[in-house]
């Protein structure tokens, strides 16, 4: 079969003849038919992980069809179309993940292949209302934005609350905007560019400011009228870094920041009072849960929530699509076509 692995550090990602996997007990075989791109991976390719075990089939997003279930699997798998969960063996606590926790596309064979090895309990149904290019930008985005929003910040559907996402742009921070909007929040974002702050509004944000203005809370107080007490009730970021001081600023107090990277660096500057008197809760996530990610496709199904895709590209083109995303200028998910 055709795939893409990386076989060492610092050197484009291959495009390669290898074995066709065959399913063992408990395992299928998924032809793949999409597949998208992480940062996860261009991540694996500088190395940026411990224990790094190359080579390896890259790829953590995944959709396609079973075409072959091992012993002890249910036959009514057989010819479904499916995605599949890319947070293998969470373990049995649901506040943090265990010792063998690890994601799909290193060190296991992951999707940028034409046919993936996968136990058959990290199968889900593929949304009916999704293209299979669409579905694959689910999976990873999916899990970690629906867990940051719904278990670490618990969004109150009940009580429409106003949420921040950082960053516009990427696949999380898209996810999340349409995960709120669609939970009835009113949402506001920042950006580096005018035109993803206005695409942003065409997906239901209520407004946004640029980052790159230094007064850029200052700017974004006045806009929504929060205020020197803050007015964000959940902050979603990715960056981390010295601007997190402002996040601290503009959340309400009894505000819940959530942030799943650091991108910026390390956290600076954040004053301990401002956390203490305004009683904020600051949260850390990644990934999520088996039924953390069953409640997030069900979510998307019920809303008819369709994922943003930047570009697609032919499989045999990975090494393109990467080095766009490693450039940052993509406005939702990068998605190979494998099949």
């Amino acid at each position: 079969m055709k795939a893409i692995i990386q076989t060492t550090l610092h050197q484009p990602a291959q495009y390669v003849d290898i074995e066709t996997p065959v399913a063992g007990p408990g395992e299928v075989i998924v032809q793949i038919k999409a597949a998208a791109i992480n940062h996860r991976d261009v991540f694996i390719q500088h190395g940026l992980y411990p224990k790094m075990q190359l080579p390896v089939v890259l790829g953590s997003d995944g959709a396609g069809i079973v075409i072959e279930t091992g012993q002890g699997v249910d036959p009514a798998w057989q010819s479904q179309e499916v995605i599949i969960n890319p947070a293998l063996n969470w373990g049995s606590n649901p506040h943090f993940y265990g010792p063998d926790f690890r994601i799909l596309g290193m060190p296991d064979n992951g999707t940028y292949a034409e046919y993936l090895k996968i136990e058959a309990h990290y199968l889900h149904r593929k949304p009916a209302h999704l293209t299979f290019e669409q579905a694959a930008a689910l999976p990873l985005a999916g899990l970690t934005a629906w867990r940051a929003l719904m278990t670490r910040a618990t969004l109150q559907p009940s009580h429409p609350e106003r949420v921040l996402v950082t960053g516009i742009g990427g696949g999380v921070a898209l996810t999340a905007l349409q995960f709120a909007v669609a939970l009835g929040a009113e949402v506001w974002v920042t950006s580096g560019s005018e035109e993803k702050l206005q695409r942003a509004l065409d997906l239901g944000a209520t407004g946004g400011v640029i980052y790159r203005d230094a007064e850029w809370a200052k700017t974004l107080m006045a806009k929504t009228g929060g205020g020197k007490g803050g007015y964000f009730d959940v902050i979603v970021d990715s960056a981390a870094g010295p601007g997190f001081a402002k996040l601290v600023d503009v959340a309400a107090p009894g505000g819940r920041i959530v942030f799943y990277g650091g991108t910026t660096g390390n956290i600076t500057d954040v004053p301990p009072s401002k956390v203490f008197f305004k009683q904020l809760n600051i949260y850390g996530t990644t990934m999520g849960t088996d039924s953390e990610f069953a409640a997030m496709t069900r979510f998307v199904e019920d809303n008819q929530l369709v994922p943003v895709l930047d570009e697609v590209f032919l499989l045999a083109d990975a090494e393109q699509a990467l080095r766009k995303m490693e450039a940052g200028k993509q406005f939702g998910k990068l998605v190979l076509q494998v099949s």
